[in-house]
């Protein structure tokens, strides 16, 4: 294709540079939520939650972990010892706030799996 014009030439060198700058962008921003969206296990006690359907687990490193789920009925391993897998769901400038609020929270996991361990959280 030959364009004589420099006017449409113009126009479709700035179209194809802004195409190219969209998809960029596009994939820094899936890299950046596949980051925070880190899969992870932890092992400890599992205890109700500050809100309403969320539930905490302290894993062994002493960190506290806010837990929910849609896939998984954690009601029923409350006071157990559990090994739960999950999704970690806060933002890392969150958890910096968090740490620096002093809230015991380190961060939230969207459980996938829960192993149950034992019935009691000795």
């Amino acid at each position: 294709m030959k364009v004589e014009n420099p006017w449409v030439r113009n126009i479709l060198v700035l179209v194809l540079a802004l195409s190219f700058g969209s998809i960029a962008l596009i994939a820094q921003e899936s890299q950046t939520k596949t980051k925070s969206g880190k899969s992870m296990t932890v092992t400890g006690c599992l205890q109700k939650g500050d809100e309403a359907g969320e539930y905490s687990i302290t894993g062994e490193d002493g960190k506290r972990y806010g837990l929910r789920s849609k896939s998984v009925d954690l009601s029923k391993h409350m006071g157990h010892k559990v090994t739960v897998t999950g999704t970690k769901m806060r933002a890392e400038n969150e958890e910096k706030e968090k740490k620096e609020a002093g809230e015991g929270e380190y961060a939230d996991l969207r459980v996938t799996n829960i192993k149950h361990i034992s019935e009691s959280c000795q």
